[in-house]
């Protein structure tokens, strides 16, 4: 693959800021996106599909929660807004990224419980009640697994992890090798060809 892609650390690809909106359980938001960045224009089908058929935190639920691959961080603000007593880590390769969902953070007033960081910044002895993602199936299967096998250990005992995956991209082999990983995965549910995975212990 030449040029950028959304997992390039440092893109070069102009900016060029826009506007991307959307409404999960009722509530409008509005975030700023750049080129450079995954799903540049729009929120992502997948990702819509996850914040529409998952279940979104209750606003009791305190803790670290911890999106994967947070683009400009529509997951993240999402959980920060629903679930006002949790602290939420967006953690992506990407550093324009992570500038946007920090932006995106202060725009819904979470700016405070928001981390937006490169992976290796998260304290190693930082554990998460929910873990969620849109994961990044076009870095390949292998590097794949190595995020989930990195992160999804760091699950509390009672955590939930919520995934999103097209089915056309794998997403029932993937269901299927994270059983065989030892963790119980449920199709939690399935729409415009996307599967919704829940992960626990």
């Amino acid at each position: 693959m030449t040029g950028d892609h959304y997992f390039t650390a440092e893109p070069t690809t102009p900016a060029r800021p826009r506007e991307v909106e959307f409404t999960v359980a009722g509530r409008d938001y509005t975030l700023t996106s750049a080129g450079g960045v995954f799903s540049a224009d729009r929120l992502d089908p997948g990702t819509a599909v996850l914040l529409r058929k998952a279940d979104l935190p209750a606003a009791a639920v305190t803790g670290a929660l911890l999106d994967i691959g947070c683009g400009f961080g529509p997951i993240t603000c999402v959980l920060a807004t629903v679930a006002p007593a949790t602290t939420v880590w967006a953690v992506d390769v990407n550093e324009r990224a992570r500038a946007l969902t920090t932006a995106n953070a202060e725009r819904v007033g979470a700016a405070e419980r928001v981390r937006a960081v490169a992976p290796d910044e998260v304290p190693a002895d930082v554990t998460f009640t929910q873990i969620w993602s849109n994961p990044p199936i076009h870095i390949g299967k292998a590097d794949l697994h190595a995020l989930l096998l990195r992160w999804l250990p760091r699950l509390t005992q009672d955590g939930v992890a919520w995934l999103v995956v097209a089915r056309h991209l794998g997403g029932d082999s993937l269901h299927r090798w994270l059983v065989e990983q030892g963790w119980q995965a449920h199709r939690h549910a399935s729409q415009k060809g996307y599967r919704v995975l829940r992960v626990t212990r």
